[in-house]
């Protein structure tokens, strides 16, 4: 089959007939949202997102925000992960949004401003990429296909808290709909090469395990050239993609070899970690899920379309076996292709120990894809009306009310769990502004964290001249350290190739990590009423005598809080049963008091 004769196959689509002489009119061409619409919408979804959504993961800020923090400002904490001793961080990618952020201070003129600049750019790239997704998605396959693809990515909290992640995986989530978008858009002949090359930069400069999601597109291109004689130009087509890719790899090995001092290969130290790490290494240590990790977080994260998303092959099947008249072979092979990716990314993370919800990102567009495709093809089937089926007999306003109340369930259901999220977890991207007031700040003070550190929102949020430090409390693992202070943009790629003291990959304790709570001006604490206080983590928040409140902002109590109010925001109103509301601690930014103040 050759590619022109692929070019209107979109999944479950009927082949194209001539027109038949009928005195009926023809049905209305199905409704496509003009682009300009779909990028404005997609920037307001993600511009919220980049406004409030809470970070998810310490990973994020210890490992990206606190190096690009370091690049743009000369001094930040840094993970084990960017030794020259380990070497498996990219710098370029921190590069690339500390160069954001750089640009960002020539308009605006706080830290935490520049923060929300890089989220504000990252929200409107992820929205460009969607537009051009959706833009294939509606010219290949079906509009109603690419109208639902839109749906889910407007209204999903996975896809809002995805979208503005500083993280190679979002970055991978980005290059993944560039990639597909390519491998779907046969306008002006194949774009095999475009394809490869989005896929490969998100696996080179992001996460190198996201290549695999290629492998069903490639395998198709391969099964299609063998019908139509044309392996060559496949290969041709390869060939120019991995060059792309090798350009790409020259690149990051040349920036990393300036920050390294050597010639480090980080997808490559990566995999090595991940796979071959060998006993007592590897992201186990880190904690492990159980197998249902992924279904539960993705019911939270995509509910309805999960289902669907899952349901997607199973209802292709039917249709290829009950349908047969209306499915080509080349439209479900097509099919099987688009379904296929996620399937596979979903059956490898599900199997391995460690899991956590950002390795999810990459696939989410495939997600959406399989989740909009299946429900197409249920409005195919439930939009009959052939009276010799049963479904053609149920009028057409009970099958409208039945969707549409689908749709809007799914809608509400992933708005009120955005807005839970934000409401419970917000607090720290707050509780920091009074050290901004010029009558509250200290020169040289230093911002303490004990048992709150993996909630710490990086150090774009302290003052230039204060800096954050830890104190004991009860978690033992390996805490950031420091790069060395570096005032000029060479002295900084200097300070990032230091072998830095105290790292290891075993996630062992380090002592020299730690300061003593009497060099802390300011501390970081929470108090929750069920939470008891240990001699490591007493309840600061109380201890009026040696710290006073400059800011607390309420934070979601779990233990006290019920299944309900934890997934979903429940507002407190008289009539909502005590027993469903939401109960909330203190998050607060606490400074030592005047007797005690370090001068």
């Amino acid at each position: 089959m050759a590619k022109s004769d692929r070019a209107d196959s979109g999944a479950a689509q009927a082949p194209r007939t001539k027109a038949r002489f009928t005195s009926r009119s023809p049905p209305p061409p199905p409704f496509y949202l003009p682009l300009n619409a779909t990028l404005y919408l997609c920037i307001i979804a993600n511009g919220l997102a980049a406004l409030y959504s809470p970070i998810q993961d310490c990973d994020e800020v210890f490992n990206f925000w606190e190096p690009a923090h370091y690049l743009d400002h000369g001094y930040g904490l840094q993970t084990w992960e960017y030794s020259p001793v380990y070497s498996i961080r990219s710098w370029l990618y921190v590069s690339l949004h500390a160069a954001v952020g750089k640009l960002g201070s020539l308009v605006v003129h706080s830290k935490s401003a520049e923060f929300y600049f890089i989220r504000f750019v990252l929200a409107v790239f992820c929205a460009a990429c969607q537009t051009r997704l959706y833009s294939s998605i509606c010219r290949t396959l079906n509009p109603r296909i690419g109208l639902l693809f839109l749906v889910i990515a407007l209204f999903s909290p996975g896809m809002f808290h995805a979208s503005t992640a500083f993280l190679p995986s979002t970055f991978t989530m980005y290059t993944s709909m560039l990639g597909l978008a390519a491998f779907l858009d046969l306008k002006g002949g194949p774009k095999i090469a475009q394809g490869i090359m989005w896929f490969g930069l998100g696996s080179i400069v992001g996460w190198p395990f996201a290549g695999a999601l290629i492998v069903p597109l490639l395998f198709e291109e391969f099964i299609i050239s063998i019908f139509s004689q044309n392996v060559g130009s496949l290969f041709y087509a390869v060939f120019d993609g991995a060059l792309r890719c090798l350009g790409i790899m020259a690149l990051e090995v040349a920036v990393d070899y300036a920050f390294f001092r050597k010639i480090a290969l980080v997808p490559w130290n990566i995999v090595a970690y991940n796979i071959f790490g060998g006993q007592g290494r590897g992201p186990e240590i880190f904690g492990t899920e159980p197998w249902t990790f992924y279904i539960r977080n993705l019911l939270l994260n995509f509910n309805v379309w999960f289902v669907l998303a899952m349901l997607s092959a199973p209802i292709l099947l039917v249709q290829a076996i009950f349908r047969s008249q209306g499915t080509s072979i080349q439209t479900l092979m097509r099919s099987i292709t688009l379904v296929a990716p996620f399937y596979m990314w979903f059956g490898i993370f599900t199997i391995q120990p460690h899991k956590e919800e950002r390795f999810m990102y990459p696939a989410y567009p495939f997600l959406a894809l399989n989740a909009a495709l299946a429900f197409h093809l249920i409005l195919t089937y439930i939009g009959s009306s052939n009276p010799k089926e049963i479904i053609g007999r149920v009028p057409a306003k009970l099958k409208l009310v039945a969707v549409l109340t689908v749709v809007m369930v799914a809608i509400n259901a992933g708005m009120l769990r955005i807005l839970g999220m934000v409401t419970a977890y917000n607090a720290p991207l707050k509780v920091l502004e009074p050290l901004r007031q010029a009558d509250i700040s200290q020169a040289g003070a230093s911002v303490c964290l004990g048992k709150e550190w993996y909630r710490f929102p990086s150090s774009y949020f302290l003052p230039h001249d204060m800096r954050a430090k830890f104190i004991r409390s009860e978690f033992k693992g390996l805490l950031p350290g420091e790069f060395p202070d570096a005032p000029s943009p060479f002295g900084r790629i200097e300070g990032a190739s230091k072998i830095p003291s105290g790292m290891n990959d075993l996630n062992i304790e380090d002592p020299s990590k730690y300061v003593d709570i009497s060099q802390c001006s300011y501390l970081v604490d929470s108090y929750f009423p069920g939470h008891e206080a240990t001699e490591l983590e007493p309840h600061y928040v109380q201890d009026e005598s040696q710290w006073e409140s400059l800011s607390c902002e309420r934070f979601l109590d779990a233990s006290q809080t019920a299944l309900v109010g934890r997934l979903v925001w429940v507002p407190d109103l008289p009539f909502v049963p005590e027993q469903l509301r939401r109960k909330y601690g203190q998050y607060c930014l606490l400074q030592r008091r005047d007797g005690d103040r370090i001068v």
